[in-house]
This record gives C-alpha cells, structure tokens and sequence, in this order.
C-alpha cells in the first residue's frame, strides 16, 4: 500500500477542497489537507500489520479445549464504497487446538482489519480466517455488529439500522451446539435471552 502522508496526498485533498467550492488558503482550512493525509494514514494502518506476525508472537501451548470468547471488541471501520465510518463491537471466539493466544491479539486481529478500507462482510471473514490459518483452532467464531454512515448520513438515511455478520469455521459451522453456544453468549450481548 502507498504511503499516505506528504505532499501528493496533502495536494489532492487541496484539489478536494477546490472542487466542493472552498478555499484551501482561508484560516480554518489553511492545515485541513495535512490534518486529512495524517488522519487517512492513521484510519488505514491495518494495510501495514501483519495479523499472522502478531498472532504468533503471542502463542503458547496450552491444552485448554473449552471456548475462549472476546466479547464487546469497539471496532472503526471505513466504508470501501464511500470512504464513510462504520463503527461497532465484534465478538470474536477460538476453540483451542493445543495452542490459545494472548487475549488483547484477539482485538488486535480485528483493528489489522478494521483498519483498512472495508466491507463489513468482509472483514467478518478475515478476522476468522486469519485465527483459522495462524491459530489452526478446533473452530473459530466472529460477529460483527455495527453502524454505518453511509446509511445513516446519506442514501437512506436510517439512523438506526445496524449490520450484523458473522463468519464460522471448524467446529462452530459442523456442530450445532458449539455454534449455538456460541451464539447464544454473543446474543446475551445484545440484552436478548
């Protein structure tokens, strides 16, 4: 990915401002194209880490079998249709297979993704296959649910519709109890018994 930060950059949110019919050069705008080139760089650092580095930086041989869940994980995303926020919590679950993950890499895995210019079906995806691939766990479990501003802001303008997604491997997709299981601790979540 191209680095984000400098004067090409800076210069085209200058030509943005233009074509919107305002003036870089008035006061309040004067640091807007260097203030936008760092905030883009910041809100798409997740091009730049490397989920299977971090995941296996943080392994250890444990012989739990029982289900490790992250609930509640604030998740901030940018819409790849609009350059828009979405924003939300994911839930994510792993079924060790000999091997179990310091927890906050866990969350660290959703912000890699989370962090680049997104759908959120498919980031639901690589948050599962990344800990499928690096953990190779009995089965993974992610839910995502969240907001988005393209929907709310513009086009239809419903301010309280919220996505939700999920993405099943292993054992939660072939066995009904563990992905009911699964379901019912993220549904408890919501506030839904």
């Amino acid at each position: 990915m191209p680095e984000l930060r400098g004067a090409p950059f800076e210069l085209l949110v200058e030509e943005m401002l233009r074509h919107l019919g305002e003036d870089p050069g008035r006061d309040g705008l004067k640091k807007t194209p260097q203030r936008v080139s760092a905030a883009m760089h910041w809100l798409t650092r997740g091009y730049h880490l490397d989920p299977d580095k971090l995941l296996r930086d943080a392994m250890f041989e444990e012989a739990h079998d029982g289900m490790v869940l992250v609930r509640d994980i604030d998740l901030y995303s940018m819409c790849e249709h609009h350059m828009l926020p979405f924003f939300g919590k994911a839930h994510v679950a792993y079924i060790p297979n000999g091997k179990i993950v310091g927890l906050s890499k866990l969350a660290r895995v959703v912000e890699v993704f989370a962090r680049r210019l997104q759908v959120q079906e498919r980031l639901t995806d690589q948050i599962a296959d990344a800990l499928q691939h690096t953990l190779q766990p009995q089965g993974v479990g992610v839910v995502i649910e969240a907001y988005h501003l393209c929907m709310m802001m513009r086009g239809v303008e419903k301010q309280h519709s919220k996505t939700i997604t999920s993405s099943l491997r292993g054992i939660f997709r072939s066995e009904k109890q563990t992905r009911d299981e699964f379901l019912r601790l993220v549904q408890s979540a919501w506030g839904l018994r």
